[in-house]
């Protein structure tokens, strides 16, 4: 079966033994709101906090994060498949700044997986995953520190990071924004922290 991703071109691309080949392709606000949209919707994603959202709405959000400089959005694909939904931002651009001591080198991270299909749970797809966008952002981008900001509640999503390797770092209030283009509510988020000395050789 083709690829219908494989015209586009990756900024990374990997492939993991016994599991495929996984690649980091930019997101086209449209042409992949279908599929942002079924998984934003889903009450599993209540924290990425697009829920409510119709399909246009989902492709006005990504649109306006394609004209900044300091938000990235991407489409994870494995062997053909989308599986995940990666944004990367400039902490010291976003709200998350405001609530540690952002360091040069810094980088933040937002990760919403595909929901598991009829097969069910796949065990160690999220290490999987998390592995290559780690490979990325780190020496990929030559980044020396990933930050991310699950809520609080998502009990699951802290977990899975610090099974990777992420030290836990304070719980925060992260202030609510209200401007034309963007609304964020407020966010009692646990900060956490992965240094690119953990994984990978200096």
């Amino acid at each position: 079966m083709p690829d219908p991703y494989d015209t586009r071109t990756a900024v990374h691309e990997q492939r993991l033994e016994g599991f495929g080949t996984v690649r980091i392709l930019p997101l086209d606000p449209h042409a992949d709101a279908d599929v942002v949209h079924r998984w934003v919707r889903e009450e599993r994603a209540v924290f990425w906090g697009m829920k409510g959202l119709d399909r246009e709405q989902v492709a006005e959000i990504y649109t306006h994060m394609a004209g900044l400089d300091t938000h990235r959005a991407f489409l994870i694909v494995k062997d053909g498949e989308p599986v995940a939904l990666l944004q990367t931002y400039e902490p010291r651009a976003d709200r998350v700044g405001e609530r540690y001591e952002v360091r040069d080198g810094d980088i933040g991270v937002h990760l919403l997986l595909a929901p598991a299909g009829e097969g069910g749970a796949r065990p160690g797809w999220s290490q999987s995953l998390l592995a290559v966008v780690t490979a990325y952002v780190l020496p990929g981008l030559g980044r020396h520190r990933i930050v991310v900001d699950p809520d609080v509640r998502n009990a699951k999503a802290i977990k899975r990071f610090l099974r990777q390797g992420f030290e836990a770092g304070p719980v925060v209030v992260l202030p609510e924004i209200d401007l034309p283009d963007v609304y964020l509510p407020e966010k009692t988020a646990q900060l956490a922290f992965l240094e690119r000395t953990v994984v990978f050789s200096p």
